[in-house]
Formats: C-alpha cells, structure tokens, sequence
C-alpha cells in the first residue's frame, strides 16, 4: 500500500464525516475561539477530500507508483465523495433531485461501461473531459456549500450547478463513444479472428465427406 493509495483511501472515509456535518444543523464548533457552523466544517472536510484527489493522483504519477488498486479506487473514491455531498444537499434542501439523480445516474453509467470494458481487457481511463467534469463538480458543490449562508451567492451557485449538469453529460456521452469504439471494435475482431480459425477444419471436414461419397 503506498502513499498516493493511502490518500485515495482516506478520501473514501471523509466522505460519513462529511454527510454528518451537513445533515448536522444544530451542530456549532469552536477551534481557537473561532465558532464554525456545520456548514463551514463540512466545507472544509470537502475540500480537504478533494485536494487529497489532486495529490493522489500527482504523486502517484511523479513517484511512479501507479498501481492497479489505485486506478479503480481513485474513480469510486470521487463518486462516493460527490454523491454524498450532493445527496446530503438534497437533504436539507438547497440542491434539486433532479440534478442530483442525472449526475449519479451518469456515475453508474460510466462505472458500468468500465466494467464491461475491463472484462474484455479493455481499460477505459479518465479523459480531460472527465477530470474537468470533477473540477466543476468540487466547485458547484462547494458553491452550493458556501451559498447556504450567502444568499446572494446562491442563483450563481445554481448557474453554475446547471453548467455542471450539462457538462457531465457531455463527459458521458464521450465515455459511451469511447466505449462502442473501442469495445465493439474488439468484438467484431474476436469473432472474426474465430471464425477464421474454424475455417480450415470446416473446409476438411468438407472434404471427408465428399470424400466418402
């Protein structure tokens, strides 16, 4: 277990922390004198999860230590995080369903294409577009955060919740383009590649039986 794997996974367990204090109204802290809502706490808890996303990922790459288990779990580490985060938003009201039930539909449908993409040896890993697409997820759900006491803020904060929605679908349909590509492109190749194969033995066994007659 090395170090970029250890934040991965520490990202994973921030995420109940993260849940309890929004779901927490009545909760107030004081660290150094400084009182801090729930909202503030969980703000900070969600942004500390997100640079452990950053750093993972960077030293992993700069140290050369880019393993198998990290390549799965750094994916289902950012869905649990945002999913969370969205759903407990949804809770106490100040993010729509709707917008959190397409972004967590795309989750399960990207996770399901790597699935099926992997049992064929097939890899599919994060584009640019889905690394910007959990950029501006971090910032919408950390806008909605800071919102919640602003209200000012909040309808640019639902813009930009709005702009999130649009630019995961792109992401997904990216995924899904990558994936017939790819996948189906392999497929076709497997079943040519076979048939080829059983070829020859077609053709003798045809013989034979001309023979014989």
């Amino acid at each position: 277990m090395n170090f970029p794997n250890l934040l991965t996974i520490l990202r994973i367990f921030f995420v109940p922390l993260l849940v309890a204090a929004l779901v927490q109204q009545n909760l107030r802290l004081s660290i150094a004198g400084l009182r801090a809502s729930n909202v503030t706490f969980a703000l900070l808890i969600f942004l500390a999860a997100a640079l452990t996303d950053l750093l993972d990922g960077y030293l992993a790459r700069k140290w050369g230590q880019i393993t198998t288990v990290g390549t799965l779990l750094d994916p289902i580490a950012d869905k649990l995080l945002i999913s969370a985060a969205l759903i407990a938003l949804v809770q106490v009201g100040f993010v729509p369903a709707w917008i959190v039930i397409l972004i967590i539909a795309r989750e399960f449908a990207v996770s399901g294409l790597r699935s099926i993409a992997a049992s064929v040896g097939y890899t599919i890993r994060a584009s640019e577009l889905g690394k910007t697409k959990m950029v501006m997820q971090v910032a919408g759900v950390a806008l909605i955060m800071l919102s919640i006491h602003r209200p000012w803020l909040r309808q640019f904060a639902m813009w930009w919740m709005w702009a999130v929605v649009a630019f995961t679908m792109i992401s997904a349909l990216d995924y899904f383009r990558k994936f017939w590509r790819k996948v189906d492109y392999d497929v076709k190749n497997r079943r040519r590649s076979e048939l080829l194969r059983d070829q020859p033995q077609a053709d003798l066994t045809a013989r034979s039986t001309v023979g014989e007659k």
